[in-house]
């Protein structure tokens, strides 16, 4: 099976930054697209940023210029650096993969979310 693991969340003031991670694992021949979507309270689930495999990037305008996202294929792990944090970016957020898997699959897969809140 391949499982998506999140780590970085937490509680941050306006103005801070938090760094997301998310490694990919089990029986994966390779990833294509990785990315990192959010959903607050009462809101649908929106995309925040994706990452092809060649690096080419996508972000929403609501994070752009304030949001990085990497990954690095050996370690099957994608990231994202969140800076000049607003209240709005309250939200849980979900890593998903596109994984062609040993048995020929490929399926999109979630990691089980990570809640980021900015207060102060």
């Amino acid at each position: 099976q391949v499982q998506l693991v999140e780590s970085g969340g937490g509680l941050v003031q306006p103005g801070g930054s938090l760094r997301l991670s998310c490694a990919a694992s089990g029986r994966i021949f390779s990833i294509n697209d990785m990315g990192w979507y959010r959903q607050a309270p009462g809101k649908r689930r929106e995309s925040v940023a994706v990452i092809a495999r060649s690096g080419s990037t996508h972000y929403a305008d609501s994070v752009k210029g304030r949001f990085t996202i990497s990954r690095t294929n050996v370690k099957k792990t994608v990231y994202l650096q969140m800076d000049s944090l607003k209240p709005e970016d309250t939200a849980v957020y979900y890593c998903n993969a596109r994984i062609l898997s040993t048995n020929g699959y490929e399926n999109d897969y979630w990691g089980q979310g990570t809640q980021v809140t900015v207060s102060s």
